[in-house]
């Protein structure tokens, strides 16, 4: 797949710059329980950010939070420089579900120009886009003649539409192939060197070898914040599945 060839985005990856999503002792309660327990955190710009823990453990609420989609208890949560949510963002911030989001009954040119037309794109743009996830060939098919990694791949072209700055990712791989989850990675990293910044979650830790940084959680909670060969080295495990799993032990024994 071959990524946008639209020039990075404003501010996108200058060193030293403000961190594309910064949280502050955010708290989230559902139901009556506590899902996110004082969760502190920042995301460098221009890099790809693993979200790994367990499923159940808060990933998906957190990324709510991020996209402004949650109610949250407690904290801040700024996104590029304003509050999560706010209007300024719309354009500016990706969003892909654990499911996919397209309409079954649309074809792909015509979901990717529903989600576009939300934010005045043109006709190029949506082509564009198209092109971008490897869908070129697919673009009349509509949702339900799609396979599981084509429908991924359509949602993916419904947020980069928009051309954001910040994609966050729910679970993108999931229940893909290994070949398919290969390719989708490419595009991943592609979108990164333009200067996008991308969080993507997975409960797969095998996925955070794709990633610059790492946020690891579990039960609601942020247990670290670190590259993955620092995982490694803190915890003197080659394999960054036995590293978290002697993070999870280090954390139990204090």
């Amino acid at each position: 797949m071959t990524a946008p060839s639209s020039s990075p985005p404003p501010g996108a990856a200058a060193h030293g710059a403000a961190p594309a999503i910064a949280i502050e002792h955010l708290e989230v309660r559902r139901g009556g329980q506590q899902v996110l327990q004082d969760i502190s955190l920042a995301v460098p710009r221009g890099s790809i950010t693993g979200l790994l823990g367990p499923s159940g453990c808060g990933k998906t609420t957190l990324m709510r939070s991020i996209v402004g989609t949650q109610i949250i208890e407690k904290g801040s949560v700024q996104v590029l420089g304003d509050e999560a949510g706010s209007p300024a963002l719309r354009r500016r911030v990706g969003y892909v579900t654990q499911a996919p989001s397209i309409y079954d009954d649309l074809t792909v040119t015509d979901n990717v120009a529903y989600f576009g037309a939300l934010y005045g794109c043109s006709t190029d743009e949506v082509e564009i886009a198209i092109n971008a996830v490897g869908l070129g060939a697919r673009a009349g098919n509509r949702g339900n003649q799609l396979s599981g990694g084509q429908r991924t791949r359509a949602s993916l072209a419904c947020a980069l539409v928009a051309d954001p700055e910040l994609l966050v990712l729910d679970e993108p791989t999931v229940g893909l192939d290994p070949v398919l989850r290969a390719d989708l990675w490419e595009q991943f990293h592609a979108l990164a060197r333009q200067g996008r910044t991308l969080l993507v979650s997975s409960h797969v830790m095998d996925e955070a070898e794709h990633c610059d940084r790492l946020l690891l959680m579990r039960e609601g909670r942020l247990l670290a914040q670190l590259s993955p060969d620092e995982l490694r080295s803190s915890t003197g495990e080659s394999s960054l599945e036995h590293a978290f799993l002697a993070l999870i032990r280090k954390g139990e024994e204090l």
